[in-house]
């Protein structure tokens, strides 16, 4: 009973410096993000801190894998529906992961600032590696159901979650020198609309899939991705 008082002690203290830690990346940005800040607002000591994250970029790690267990808890109801077909749990779980994204703007600005300099590359690649492993069985599942169905041609459905997933990967390599560029062109759009638009060609060819079946994020909707939110706290969204 101790043991179990203890660890839910220990995950709601790690929850609130991440709570505290997600506030100020949003407002002033990671670079910005001072661990005293931090303190000061839980009213914490610096060992209290370091007892759970050891440096400001494990803070950022754990920040991302939050992230994650949060989109788990939104597409894993989709994979396990037993109502649904293979297309439709494919076009629920990539625009579940658009509007999510799409829902934490701000959150996701502020890590991709930081996210893809050269000194995060081992941390992300890391994150990476952990993201596969952790959505790759899933994915499995919709494929192999969609072969099942006939819906989904795919020859090789245990490997092709992995490509499914290293296709998104490389889509934010794609996108992040245009959504974070401060200098905006009309070429911008169209140029974001091809990088969508080649990525769901690529996913449906690498699954089998009908021509234009997936998700496609609307053009409206990728437009809200060319006007970065400000960091400035008295500037932030109601």
């Amino acid at each position: 009973m101790v043991r179990t008082v203890n660890e839910a002690a220990y995950a709601a203290k790690r929850n609130a410096i991440l709570d505290a830690a997600e506030r100020a990346v949003e407002t002033t940005g990671y670079e910005q993000m001072a661990i005293a800040d931090i303190l000061g607002e839980l009213q914490i000591s610096s060992g209290a801190f370091y007892h759970y994250f050891d440096s400001k970029p494990a803070l950022l790690s754990a920040l991302v894998e939050r992230m994650g267990d949060q989109v788990e808890q939104l597409v894993l109801p989709i994979v396990h529906d037993p109502t649904l077909g293979a297309l439709d749990k494919l076009q629920r779980f990539f625009a579940t992961l658009d509007h999510h994204k799409l829902a934490h703007k701000r959150l996701v600005f502020a890590y991709l600032r930081v996210w893809y300099a050269d000194e995060n590359a081992i941390v992300r690649h890391k994150l990476y590696l952990a993201r596969i492993k952790r959505f790759t069985p899933w994915l499995e599942e919709i494929i192999r159901q969609g072969t099942r169905e006939g819906v989904l041609t795919t020859p090789y459905p245990d490997q092709a979650g992995r490509v499914v997933l290293s296709l998104l990967e490389d889509l934010g390599y794609a996108t992040v020198e245009l959504l974070l560029t401060e200098e905006r062109s009309s070429d911008d759009l169209p140029r974001l609309e091809r990088i969508v638009e080649a990525c769901a060609d690529a996913l449906e060819r690498v699954l089998g899939a009908p021509g234009g079946c997936l998700h496609r994020a609307s053009r409206e909707e990728l437009s809200q991705w060319l006007v970065p939110p400000s960091l400035k706290k008295e500037e932030q969204e109601p």
